[in-house]
């Protein structure tokens, strides 16, 4: 069928089979996740064993939810959120997609709260300053399409992995010793499960989010390797963070910016601002991928009416108005407000929305074979 969206069989096994994986952690790494608020909040409340335990289950759900989200998409040939819901819901498809705006809406202005703290807390700017900067680099990455998003994915995760890894070995050094009395202080773990499953119930939304990614893949083979391979990649940085964290358990849980909170005790001014650097690079990322999202739903729409692409400055237009929404959010209720209230409440919509109905309708149509994709006569744009 001329123009439909077909898998690339000329791309490298780094695209099939791991770009996507640094799609969803690009989702997911970004808010409190980077800044050590999310992990705070969802991990560290559990004790240090029952965080530990509950970073594990996220990472064995993600690895089996993006596998299955995966090969479906790539059955279905649906490479953004509206076409893949169709075919996943039907008609009710409105609901997935009131679900994503719902999330879209909190994530950004999570990112915007964190930005804005950042800027804050390492230049002593005001809150906005931060936030304004996030959402001018966002609104201009996302108007150059998909491959200027791809190579975000690829060039930040980069950096992220080695400020991780960099991270890790100077907490060891300056504060290891603290670590093992931090994993002996008695805390009730029961908690555990309810705890990983709520973490990746709103962030499995990233599966869906960087559908454009996954246009590369040829086989369900590489779509089930690029899913399984996204659960250790999108929580390793987690864990790499939450072990140093447990040094100063419990009085960690109480800071804003659990990152700062520790950078300040490693005492190394450079590597504070390279950290620093990076969070922001995180939450860049995210912000983008969740925005281009939107920006490729309307694209299509725009295409299937009009039969012209959206221009550069269209999605620069689109992303603006995104954003301006979201930061007012932002600079209103702060970021650990906004971690704390809307991500349970988020989680669960979307267990509703998304993960229900890809374990029953989802599972039962791949077991029919085959899938006859919908007609897209239109491309993505690179």
């Amino acid at each position: 069928m001329p123009g439909q969206l077909k898998s690339d069989a000329t791309a490298s096994r780094f695209t099939r089979w791991i770009l996507p994986g640094l799609g969803v952690k690009a989702v997911v790494i970004g808010g409190g996740y980077a800044t050590g608020r999310e992990l705070a909040e969802f991990f560290l409340s559990q004790g240090p064993w029952g965080g530990l335990y509950a970073i594990l289950f996220a990472t064995l759900l993600f690895s089996i939810f993006c596998s299955l989200t995966f090969v479906l998409a790539r059955r279905f040939q649906a490479f953004d959120y509206k076409s893949f819901f169709k075919r996943l819901l039907g008609p009710a498809w409105h609901l997935f997609e009131l679900a994503y705006l719902l999330f879209v809406v909190l994530i950004l202005a999570v990112y915007g709260a964190a930005a804005g703290a950042i800027g804050s807390a390492v230049f002593n700017a005001p809150v906005w300053v931060g936030t304004l900067a996030l959402a001018l680099c966002i609104a201009g990455i996302v108007a150059f399409g998909n491959k200027a998003v791809e190579r975000l994915f690829r060039d930040v995760s980069y950096y992220l992995y080695a400020i991780y890894a960099v991270f890790i070995v100077l907490a060891l050094w300056k504060f290891g010793t603290r670590i093992p009395a931090g994993f002996a202080v008695h805390h009730d773990t029961s908690g555990w499960a309810l705890s990983g499953l709520t973490y990746f119930g709103y962030n499995i939304i990233g599966a869906v989010v960087i559908l454009p990614v996954l246009r590369h893949l040829v086989s369900d083979r590489d779509a089930a390797i690029a899913g399984v391979v996204s659960g250790p990649l999108t929580m390793l940085p987690a864990l790499l963070f939450f072990i140093p964290m447990v040094a100063f358990y419990p009085e960690v849980q109480a800071a804003t910016l659990p990152s700062d909170f520790m950078l300040q005790r490693i005492g190394i001014p450079a590597f504070h601002l390279l950290f620093q650097a990076m969070i922001f690079s995180a939450l860049l990322e995210s912000g983008t991928s969740s925005v281009h999202a939107i920006n490729e739903r309307i694209s299509h729409a725009w295409e299937a009416r009009r039969g012209d692409a959206l221009t550069h400055r269209q999605r620069l237009s689109i992303a603006i108005v995104v954003l301006a929404g979201c930061m007012f959010l932002a600079s209103r209720f702060g970021l650990v407000a906004l971690i704390a209230n809307g991500y349970r409440a988020l989680a669960y919509i979307l267990l509703a929305t998304f993960i229900l109905p890809l374990v029953t309708v989802g599972v039962w149509k791949l077991t029919q074979g085959p899938q006859t994709p919908e007609p897209q006569p239109f491309p993505i744009q690179e």
